[in-house]
């Protein structure tokens, strides 16, 4: 409805992210393939994911994951212990998102980041000897405390600033409606 911009905003952002992060990456990963070179398809069916730690370390951006994996993780993860490793990993994800999230919209500074704080938090507690013992690292428990982290934040990471500043005036420029 024309009366409720920030619903509109989010049914065209959550198209545009299918669009380009099932569709149109993945179609841009065969096209290399077929040409002769790896390039694996950056989401790895993040639908499947059994965990949380799955969904982020196999399943979701793999490229982004291998960078961090490799800068930041592992060199802290030598010096500081693998929770810093992934904590560092994790804020590190939080800034950019700001950066690309909250600066272009002018407003929300800060909820992308805490959003991915979050996401670390999760996995710490999914790993946690209580998180082991409920079964969250698995199976069914595993996928439902991974949506929960997962998507029951989402409002912060894509806040109203970035979906009433960014998205409606984006769509609204592509003839979207």
């Amino acid at each position: 409805p024309a009366d409720r911009p920030l619903a509109r905003g989010w049914v065209g952002m959550v198209g545009l992210i299918f669009l380009l992060h099932f569709g149109s990456f993945h179609l841009l990963s065969c096209a290399w393939r077929a040409a002769g070179v790896d390039a694996k398809p950056l989401m790895n069916w993040p639908v499947l994911a059994d965990s949380l730690s799955e969904l982020w370390g196999r399943r979701w951006n793999t490229a982004f994951r291998d960078l961090t994996y490799r800068f930041l993780f592992r060199p802290l993860s030598a010096r500081l212990g693998p929770r810093a490793g992934l904590a560092a990993g994790f804020l590190f994800s939080g800034v950019v998102h700001d950066l690309v999230i909250s600066a272009p919209a002018g407003g929300g500074y800060g909820w992308p980041t805490l959003y991915f704080v979050g996401q670390g938090l999760g996995l710490l507690a999914e790993r946690s000897k209580v998180g082991t013992r409920l079964g969250l690292g698995a199976g069914w428990r595993g996928r439902a405390f991974a949506a929960l982290v997962v998507i029951g934040p989402v409002y912060g990471l894509f806040h109203p600033p970035f979906v009433l500043g960014v998205v409606v005036p984006f769509l609204s420029v592509i003839g979207a409606y």
